[in-house]
């Protein structure tokens, strides 16, 4: 059966790059959830191709275009100015770490390769003319909106625990549900997760955190009792999820890796929470990124905190119509604390109106009050 091809270039080229390694002997399909979302009707740009080549035959094929490859078997090379990930048809070893296979072997069946794949929803497959392959059910169970892992649940989630999420980030972002020996299985392997990196998991709840299905997403984490098994206990009490880091800024988790502005932003939000965030120095101090999120989450209109602050009289200390050089200049006075007191002072002034922010006016002051 074929799809009906989407007129985008991502599609156009990856049936070009199969028919590149088919033309030199050798099978090759797109596989995985490009596939599916094809099916779905949803558009999607990352392409996983599955081949019989191997990484040498990879290399020779696209010489200079091939960049890299990893010890698991798959390459990278750009084709038509477009990354693709390729990888070898391969059988699995016992895992290692929860994560990864101790040893693999190349191998030269489809189906086969297939079957050491995550849920059956990802093992459609594509060809150079745009048929569809189905060899494990994965239209039906696509059709029905259901999640079933390929082969044994147990044993697929206790192998690599990163698919506990990953089943949980699929049924949200998708709106399918899990089937009972999904759900089965990974209540009896849910304790395993402390194995997986914080970046790790950190990665895929972000894609749970900013989907449009949220609600549905962490009612799953909460039914399955994900919640105490990824250490983060207020996910109960939280009734709104909006911006990302507002989110985390309510979940007020230590353990999980932000970068240093994200750990500033977080801090800020969780400060300004307990504020008044219509009072003007509050505004000014927080700026609108944070007071956006802040009014989102207080459920204050944001419209309302836009005009407020649209407002303000100055945006930053540098809008004061008196710097630093014209304080010291006025008063005959060096470079110290005292400017930065003098320039705090009219900030305040100003941003409540007690003060006109020109420069003649705030001379005027500045002299009348700070002259020794």
């Amino acid at each position: 059966m074929n799809i009906k091809r989407n007129k985008n270039k991502m599609f156009d080229t990856s049936l070009h790059l199969l028919k590149q390694i088919e033309d030199h002997g050798f099978s090759a399909y797109i596989v995985g959830g490009f596939v599916r979302d094809l099916e779905l009707k949803i558009p999607s740009t990352d392409v996983d191709i599955t081949t019989n080549a191997t990484p040498k035959d990879i290399r020779d094929i696209f010489q200079e275009n091939c960049l890299s490859h990893s010890e698991y078997g798959s390459s990278r090379v750009v084709f038509q100015g477009i990354s693709f990930e390729i990888t070898t048809f391969r059988s699995e070893g016992n895992y290692q770490n929860y994560r990864r296979p101790e040893n693999y072997s190349y191998i030269d069946s489809l189906e086969e390769d297939l079957k050491r794949r995550d849920f059956r929803m990802n093992t459609l497959c594509m060809t150079s003319k745009g048929e569809v392959i189905d060899l494990l059910g994965a239209r039906k169970d696509i059709q029905n909106r259901m999640i079933y892992t390929v082969g044994d649940s147990y044993q697929k989630f206790s192998q690599d625990v990163l698919r506990i999420l990953r089943a949980i980030r699929f049924a949200t972002v998708l709106n399918f549900r899990l089937s009972e020996d999904v759900k089965e299985a990974i209540l009896l392997n849910k304790y395993l997760l402390k194995n997986l990196s914080y970046d790790r998991k950190k990665s895929e709840l972000d894609k749970i955190f900013t989907s449009k299905n949220v609600t549905y997403g962490v009612k799953l984490l909460l039914e399955l009792g994900l919640d105490e098994a990824l250490e983060i206990p207020n996910l109960k009490n939280i009734q709104h999820f909006g911006d990302i880091l507002g989110t985390w800024a309510l979940l007020d988790n230590q353990k999980y890796p932000f970068t240093k502005n994200e750990k500033e932003m977080i801090r800020k939000i969780q400060e300004a929470l307990t504020m008044d965030i219509r009072d003007p120095f509050t505004l000014y101090h927080y700026g609108p990124y944070v007071m956006m999120v802040v009014a989102d989450i207080k459920k204050i209109p944001k419209k309302e905190i836009t005009k407020l602050y649209n407002r303000l009289p100055i945006k930053s200390i540098h809008d004061i119509a008196l710097d630093g050089h014209d304080i010291m200049k006025l008063l005959n006075i060096q470079e110290g604390p005292l400017i930065k007191n003098i320039l705090n002072n009219l900030e305040y002034k100003i941003l409540y109106s007690e003060l006109k922010n020109n420069k003649q006016d705030l001379q005027k002051y500045v002299v009348k009050h700070f002259q020794a």
